[in-house]
C-alpha cells in the first residue's frame, strides 16, 4: 500500500512596521521594524520587541495569511493593519515570502481521517 502524503504549504510571512512620512508612533516601534513568523514560530531580530497592543491586532489575521487564498479573495490582497492605538500612525504590512512543507503527523497528535 503506498504511503500518504500528509504535506501541506504554508507562507512564511514578514510584519513589517510601515508609516506615513512625518507621523507619529505612540506604540514603541520604528518604521523597518519587523518579525517574521514560520510556521508557527515568531522570529524578531535580536534587541527588538514588538507590543503587545500592536501584536494583537495582526495576530488573528496571521493563521490566515499563511494559507493560500484565491486570487480575488481580500486576504489575499489587503496586507496593512491599523495599530489599535486611534492617534498612532503606524501601521503593520504582512507580507508573504515563500512556501514552507509541513506534515500533518509532525505537527499534530490527531489523526488524518480517511478520504
Amino acid at each position: 500500500m503506498a504511503e500518504r502524503d500528509d504535506s501541506f504549504d504554508l507562507f512564511d510571512l514578514r510584519v513589517e512596521v510601515v508609516a506615513d512620512e512625518g507621523a507619529k508612533i505612540y506604540c514603541g516601534a520604528k518604521v523597518g521594524d519587523y518579525f517574521e513568523l514560520r510556521g508557527e514560530m515568531l522570529h524578531l531580530p535580536p534587541g527588538q520587541g514588538i507590543s503587545i497592543y500592536s501584536l494583537s491586532s495582526v495576530l488573528p489575521l496571521l493563521a490566515a495569511k499563511q494559507r493560500p487564498t484565491h486570487k480575488s479573495d481580500w486576504m489575499t490582497t489587503d496586507a496593512e493593519i491599523a495599530c489599535p492605538d486611534p492617534h498612532c500612525g503606524s501601521r503593520l504590512r504582512i507580507t508573504r515570502l515563500g512556501l514552507r512543507k509541513f506534515s500533518h503527523a509532525e505537527t499534530t497528535a490527531v489523526p488524518l481521517g480517511e478520504d
